[in-house]
């Protein structure tokens, strides 16, 4: 059965109870979270407020596809980065608690420029390799995004799912942002096709232009070859979610959701 998501964190407007209602109606039955709406950052009893958010959907025939760890590998202190790994661990085991094993994961952010940019390979390399070693554990898998400037390069993304040779490693395939980083059009069709077989989770998004040039934009109104998306993963039997992200300008009220929508809906 095909799965058509929202993802929570960009309606203007609604608290998770509000987005689920109005996602609901628009025709959703999936929805990516960020870790923030199940667990406060602190507390030990993330299990129980992550069954709580499951039911909390559930009332609106909603399901969570993927829960977005919130985490940032590239640390200069050693200090940080081992208390990144001992959160990212706690964070997968409470996650399946929500109904999904999809860890929808960053590689770093390099917040202030603390971190050379000839170290970032190596450091989200050692992250994520240890990290794998309690993926199965919580049966969980993660699905390293294509966001900000430290992975936004699919041949770079494949790289690392090889190095670190668990199958659970994966992509969550954000349509959009290797646009936004500035690659061409061609060289993202091809990231498509090499990242397929990987992707576990998808963002579909559109919009034109790179970095401060970017505009989203509803599925099928921008420059995406988002027909070429969808060929790729089909191809490939892909059996995920296919969540749609909007950052265009109708935000309000999930005006530009339900265009979204509609074209899944249509094109899925």
């Amino acid at each position: 059965m095909t799965k058509i998501g929202a993802i929570h964190y960009n309606w203007p407007g609604y608290d998770l109870e509000g987005f689920a209602r109005r996602a609901s109606e628009i025709g959703y039955e999936h929805c990516e979270l960020q870790i923030g709406d199940i667990w406060d950052g602190e507390s030990k009893d993330g299990e129980k407020s992550a069954e709580a958010t499951r039911e909390l959907l559930a009332k609106y025939g909603m399901q969570a596809s993927a829960v977005a760890a919130g985490n940032d590998f590239l640390q200069a202190d050693p200090a940080d980065f081992e208390a990144q790994i001992e959160r990212y661990r706690y964070v997968c085991q409470i996650i399946p608690a929500t109904g999904t094993d999809i860890v929808r994961s960053d590689g770093g952010w390099n917040r202030n420029d603390q971190v050379p940019e000839d170290q970032w390979d190596a450091m989200m390399l050692e992250a994520f390799k240890r990290c794998a070693d309690f993926l199965e554990q919580y049966n969980v898998r993660i699905a390293l995004d294509n966001h900000g400037i430290s992975t936004n390069d699919g041949d770079w993304q494949l790289s690392l799912i090889e190095r670190v040779g668990s199958d659970r490693l994966g992509v969550n395939l954000d349509t959009m942002n290797y646009r936004w980083f500035g690659h061409e059009l061609d060289q993202i069709d091809r990231f498509y096709e090499i990242l397929a077989p990987h992707v576990f989770h998808t963002h579909m998004k559109d919009g034109t232009g790179s970095r401060q040039d970017y505009k989203g934009a509803a599925l099928g109104d921008g420059e995406i070859h988002l027909d070429h998306v969808v060929k790729c993963l089909k191809e490939v039997g892909y059996d995920g979610a296919w969540t749609a992200e909007y950052e265009g300008a109708e935000a309000e009220g999930g005006v530009g959701y339900e265009k979204c929508y509609g074209w899944l809906k249509e094109k899925i």
